[in-house]
């Protein structure tokens, strides 16, 4: 991707934000296609789609020990500032907790509500207020956790055996948002999910310019068996992400892998906490 130096409206200087520092217009190339990766073999990859000018959805991956931590967020109404202040504070609360030693739970939950937090401040008021959706999970050694609040997804995909989604939407009558992080939504109400896989699999953290096309485990498990052996996480994630683009790709669509061996015993879904 190559670095934009001029405004494509005005021809003034681009911010590296990927605005326009006279007119303020979004750049219509500026994070058109992402892709990140950590040595512990996880994998992202967002693309703008095929009918959107501006890329508002963000992740952040890093490793922290034996954990790796990833964040993904939705700009609501393509509010890119908001996903990716949400995705950077939330990774780095992640990271600082788990060094403290804080269990992944709370983790999880702290970094929802700073993220939350900080994401309300960016409103010039709560008619003007920059949104967004928000999922997080960790993976080590004793399973797998996640942390929502929106409709952005996690999903278990095990190598063997039926998958199964870790989060449940935060929607309402036509499938209407019920919960954002953002100055208009209140104070966040995270919700918490484990689960620890007696197989190995991956972690699958998603927005919905992918789940409306593969809106099931078993649909995204397809298109991960298709994918060329030894092609890698990444490759499975540009391929889930290509899936989305050749179905119409209507919104922005973001896809983070992050590869789990498998755990001493399998236990099923915890139930659905508020995080503190």
């Amino acid at each position: 991707m190559s670095e934009i130096t001029d405004c494509v409206l005005c021809g003034g200087t681009v911010a590296p934000d990927g605005h326009c520092w006279d007119c303020g217009a979004a750049q219509p190339s500026f994070r058109s296609r992402v892709e990140i990766s950590t040595g512990s073999g996880a994998a992202g990859v967002s693309d703008r789609g095929r009918h959107r000018g501006v890329n508002a959805d963000a992740m952040a991956l890093a490793t922290v020990g034996g954990w790796t931590v990833a964040v993904v967020c939705d700009g609501v109404s393509m509010s890119e500032r908001a996903a990716r202040v949400a995705a950077e504070v939330g990774l780095n609360v992640l990271v600082a907790r788990l060094r403290e030693g804080v269990l992944p739970e709370s983790a999880l939950g702290d970094a929802a509500v700073c993220a939350g937090r900080a994401v309300a401040g960016l409103a010039a008021s709560v008619d003007a207020a920059p949104a967004c959706t928000f999922v997080a999970g960790i993976a080590g050694p004793e399973g797998v956790w996640s942390v929502w609040v929106g409709d952005s997804r996690a999903y278990w995909l095990p190598d063997e055996g039926p998958g199964m989604a870790l989060t449940e939407d935060d929607t309402g009558e036509y499938e209407a948002l019920s919960a954002w992080l953002g100055a208009d939504a209140g104070d966040p109400a995270p919700r918490v999910r484990s689960y620890r896989p007696s197989v190995s699999g991956r972690l699958l953290l998603c927005t919905d310019g992918l789940w409306r096309y593969l809106p099931g485990a078993a649909a995204l498990r397809g298109v991960l068996d298709r994918c060329p052996a030894g092609g890698g996480v990444a490759e499975e994630a540009r391929s889930l992400v290509g899936y989305a683009l050749e179905a119409g790709g209507h919104d922005n669509v973001t896809v983070v892998l992050v590869p789990v061996g498998p755990g001493r015993r399998g236990v099923p879904v915890a139930g659905v906490a508020e995080a503190p």
